[in-house]
């Protein structure tokens, strides 16, 4: 059992605490006040950021005293909108959030993942036709261990996960979140994730 902490209680962060409290995690739901999120965060083994990435940065820098020491895994992507509200572009173009945080918070162990498909999808991988993968990018080896096993406890099997390597690696799969709008409007709200086929 790990006690884990999710900063954000939308969509993804409800139901990444419904799956990981069902595997049997001791779990904590914050909203998006730094109160809440400071709690939350002080107590917990890893943190789990479903916050929308445009403010994640300045949110989770004011937590650095409770990161200090945890893993925060990162699952937003930092975009500006369109007026349609689907992201049009990057907010770090030729960087990423993920490499912004680990550079904020140097204490902290950043790994990202679960960033490159509808959030319905990150609880149940098993749901589509076909295998989907998950990626991780981050510097710390162990923290991409636990994270894996997290994976696991949300239905992904260990094939279906690829290690990009370094946090710099995650600026790829964060790009990938200018896949979305085009998607939702060829083929409407429908799960899915990006798979990689060999």
């Amino acid at each position: 059992m790990t006690m884990i902490a999710i900063l954000g209680n939308g969509r993804v962060g409800g139901s990444l605490a419904r799956a990981l409290m069902g595997a049997g995690h001791e779990m904590t739901v914050a909203d998006r006040s730094p109160g809440s999120a400071a709690d939350a965060a002080r107590t917990a083994q890893v943190v789990i950021n479903a916050t929308p990435g445009a403010g994640s940065l300045e949110r989770l820098t004011a937590l650095r005293e409770e990161l200090r020491g945890k893993i925060l895994v990162d699952a937003s992507n930092a975009t500006v909108n369109g007026p349609d509200g689907l992201p049009a572009s990057l907010l770090h173009p030729g960087s990423s959030l993920a490499e912004h945080l680990q550079e904020a918070l140097p204490d902290t162990r950043v790994v990202k993942t679960l960033n490159t498909m509808l959030y319905t999808v990150m609880t149940a991988p098993t749901a589509l036709a076909q295998a989907p993968t998950a990626f991780l990018s981050g510097n710390d080896p162990e923290a991409k261990r636990v994270v894996r096993g997290l994976l696991a406890d949300l239905g992904w099997q260990q094939e279906w996960i690829t290690d990009l390597g370094g946090i710099e690696t995650a600026r790829a799969t964060e790009a990938a979140v200018l896949f979305v709008p085009h998607v939702i409007r060829s083929s409407g709200f429908a799960p899915f994730a990006i798979s990689i086929t060999r």
